[in-house]
């Protein structure tokens, strides 16, 4: 075995998630072209979709994105009147993102992406369930 196998390109695990993330976006991109949005913008809605009302933090620690990369993807949704932000009552440093109503019914125009990327990608509902358990136990080992 050579010296340096470890070190090729083709043994990085990191490099096939990679890869493949970007491939994965990159399948996104014309479905969510058609409402103008990016793949975070889309990320940011689905989490909002599902909670409806959180602050910046909490958005940030479920996309796993720091405030840099998450403020400004706010501002664009809240400049194409997807979200609302406002202070929290109890501590004006805390910043709430709400849906307002263009934002809450773009969810069902957008409803099935998901669907759609399985299809392009060629995997099944049940494959796509089995694939996602080894990469959410990764997940979860790498956030302790």
């Amino acid at each position: 075995m050579e010296k340096y196998e470890c070190l090729k390109l083709e043994n990085q695990l990191c490099f096939s998630l990679y890869a493949l993330s970007r491939e994965i976006i990159r399948l996104y991109k014309p479905f969510l072209d058609k409402y103008n949005l990016t793949y975070t913008q889309y990320l940011t809605l689905l989490v909002l979709w599902e909670n409806e009302s959180m602050n910046v933090k909490e958005i940030g620690k479920e996309l796993h994105l720091d405030s840099g990369t998450l403020t400004p993807v706010i501002k664009k949704l809240e400049t194409m009147n997807l979200i609302s932000k406002k202070r929290a009552s109890s501590d004006d440093r805390v910043v709430i993102v709400e849906l307002t109503e263009k934002g809450y019914h773009l969810k069902d125009k957008i409803k099935d992406i998901p669907h759609l990327i399985s299809c392009e990608i060629g995997i099944s509902s049940k494959e796509r369930s089995e694939l996602k358990v080894p990469i959410e136990k990764l997940l979860v080992r790498l956030m302790k």
